[in-house]
């Protein structure tokens, strides 16, 4: 071997070591980079979708319905409607609370891209839940009802005015003219997604809840509510009088002990000729005989009720006080004093009270009289 080619084999020799070395290092870094993407791959894997950070932005309207729960349909809602990353990751977290968190039917406020955490809070906390309360009042009308409803819920009145035409479908008597009568008053929380026939439904299930734990039998019910919203619409505001106003007309419908068996309620009237707003008429409406409520010339009760009668004017058409009145009148509308007569002097006498009243009160620009 030459001098040269001893030479060049040390220098292989000197080389090969290093290069091994490069070749075992890079070989490593490959071994740790695939040992990196395999844990990241497994984090997905086990661990789910990555969360959201912070509260969100915007609004999102989320409702719980019976029967659902953290992992069986309130999280597959967030994922859909973009409130949380991922179903799982929401019921995963919700699994981990101890105590397990218990959710409240409704509908609630939350927002888009959440954590799984914020929208936890938030389908607890109350005051996100979303609350459509309407409140109607004893003595108003369906009418007024869908109105006050409408503007709360948003639902078009007409859709009301559409769904009432079939009220036999709510269960209200098919003898009955229309719904009028049937939607109980009272405070209501509606749900948001709720339809017009919903909720008609619900108000009518509400009446005929009350005339049941009133125990008016089933047969009665046109009969009960009809008088009920007479009363309600004729008593003014002392509890007092709904039973006695009860007992006038129930002692006019006899045919026994008074004068004329007419009712003779101007509420029924002016709510014949459309003008539900007020009890009082003119000569010639009181005439007119093709006004079917009309109870100056037609005998017996109107052919349904006047309005929406409340809990009290039940239980008066139910239970009259015993008493001989054949009428009444007020004779302070400011007070809602009235005045109940066996004859009909006494009747009259205390008409004139009430005119004089009334003079009285239109000198002070008061406008209880018109």
């Amino acid at each position: 071997m030459t001098q040269q080619s001893q030479q060049a084999s040390a220098r292989q020799r000197t080389r090969s070591p290093r290069k091994r070395l490069r070749i075992l290092l890079t070989a490593i870094i490959a071994a740790l980079a695939l040992v990196a993407a395999s844990l990241f791959a497994a984090s997905i894997l086990f661990k789910g979708d990555p969360d959201y950070v912070g509260s969100g932005k915007g609004e999102v309207l989320i409702t719980v319905s019976e029967g659902e729960s953290a992992c069986g349909g309130i999280d597959t809602d967030l994922e859909s409607q973009g409130v949380v990353k991922s179903a799982k990751t929401f019921c995963n977290y919700v699994l981990e609370q101890s105590p397990e968190p218990v959710f409240q039917i409704g509908t609630f406020r939350l927002a888009k891209q959440m954590s799984a955490s914020a929208a936890l809070a938030a389908l607890l906390d109350p005051k996100n839940k979303v609350e459509l309360s309407v409140t109607i009042i004893e003595g108003s009308f369906a009418e007024d009802a869908f109105k006050k409803i409408s503007d709360v819920t948003k639902i078009p009145l007409d859709q009301f005015e559409q769904a009432a035409i079939d009220y036999t479908s709510y269960g209200v008597p098919a003898s009955a003219p229309s719904i009028e009568g049937f939607l109980f008053p009272a405070t209501y929380v509606f749900e948001p997604g709720q339809t017009a026939q919903q909720i008609i439904q619900i108000m009518v299930d509400r009446m005929m809840q009350a005339l049941d734990e009133h125990g008016v039998p089933v047969e009665q019910r046109l009969e009960i509510v009809t008088m009920a919203s007479i009363i309600q619409r004729e008593a003014g505001s002392n509890p007092d009088d709904f039973y006695k106003v009860s007992r006038v007309f129930w002692n006019r419908l006899s045919g026994e002990a008074c004068p004329t068996s007419l009712l003779q309620s101007d509420a029924t009237v002016s709510y014949g000729t459309g003008n539900t707003h007020t009890v009082w008429t003119q000569e010639s409406e009181r005439k007119d005989g093709e006004n079917l409520y009309n109870t100056y010339l037609h005998e017996g009760l109107p052919i349904g009720p006047i309005g929406l009668p409340g809990d009290l004017a039940i239980d008066a058409a139910l239970h009259p006080t015993d008493g001989p009145w054949c009428f009444f009148v007020p004779v302070n509308l400011k007070t809602g004093e009235t005045h109940f007569s066996v004859t009909q002097d006494e009747h009259d006498a205390a008409a004139n009270e009430l005119a004089k009243w009334c003079t009285a009160s239109r000198a002070r620009g008061e406008n209880y009289c018109d």
